[in-house]
């Protein structure tokens, strides 16, 4: 059970990260003990979604690698993402999406899954068939990933758990008809240069094995999911760090494109 000291201090540090995004300014350190168990990463997390009134359109499901994995007890992790930093965008016109300059900021090129239904919050255990039962449409898409602290993905999956998962919007590109899509190559370029290439079939249990977790994970937390909910998938060609000006485009198999330009965030987008 978490102890009073245990829960003021997560109070601290999820402020601490609330702050700095309002503001749209870094963090030079981490605000706070860093979390040791996952548990207390998502701690941190629950008190600064309390903190925000902002509605919750989405969840990113990120990797944890080897020998990390182990460590925690957990190849996957997961933040929300705010509705309001969610927008569609296509190959043409590239939408504008905001990171924090004095910060960490990344794009990454992935699958899209929507909710068509709210799952049982009883239900704690999924098989894939289950999980791609309650997906209603798949899209391609971009996550841009960002935080006030620039140190956050060399500091371990705990820290981005603590900061919403290091998520700071999505870009919904077109959906994809074809059921068999896990296995198209996917790329992502960065000013017309590629960064990154992969597939998600290299996810573990491809993009749905990011749904599995999901859904298992808000169960066990009694984090309620909702119709119209989005899971972004997981990183298919890697995190790719960029700059405010950069032009992300992301590639889906034959012809399926997204793009978005990269621009600093200001304390009113953030």
């Amino acid at each position: 059970m978490e102890s009073f000291e245990d829960r003021a201090g997560s109070g601290r540090t999820a402020a601490a990260f609330v702050a700095a995004r309002r503001a749209a300014r870094g963090l030079p350190d981490y605000p706070g003990e860093i979390p040791q168990t996952l548990a207390s990463a998502y701690a941190i997390q629950d008190a600064a979604m309390a903190l925000r009134s902002d509605a919750i359109g989405g969840w990113k499901v990120g990797r944890i690698f080897p020998p990390l994995s182990e460590t925690y007890g957990s190849d996957r992790l997961a933040g929300p993402i705010f509705a309001r930093t969610i927008v569609a965008g296509d190959s043409q016109t590239a939408v504008s999406m905001p990171v924090f300059a004095e910060g960490f900021a990344a794009a990454e090129a992935e699958w899209l899954l929507r909710l068509g239904a709210a799952p049982d919050p009883d239900k704690r255990s999924y098989t894939l068939k289950e999980a791609a039962a309650l997906i209603d449409a798949v899209h391609v898409g971009i996550e841009i990933a960002s935080s006030p602290l620039g140190a956050i993905n060399r500091l371990g999956p705990a820290v981005t758990i603590s900061d919403f998962g290091n998520n700071h919007g999505l870009v919904i590109g077109a959906a994809v008809a074809e059921a068999d899509y896990s296995d198209w190559p996917v790329t992502l370029s960065i000013d017309g240069v590629a960064a990154g290439t992969g597939s998600g079939a290299e996810l573990p249990g491809g993009p749905i094995g990011a749904a599995v977790f999901l859904l298992e994970l808000c169960a066990a937390r009694r984090v309620a999911l909702k119709a119209g909910d989005w899971i972004s998938s997981g990183a298919i060609t890697g995190v790719h760090e960029v700059a405010s000006g950069a032009r992300v485009e992301a590639c889906f198999g034959e012809g399926y494109k997204v793009a978005c330009t990269i621009a600093a965030a200001t304390a009113e987008q953030a």
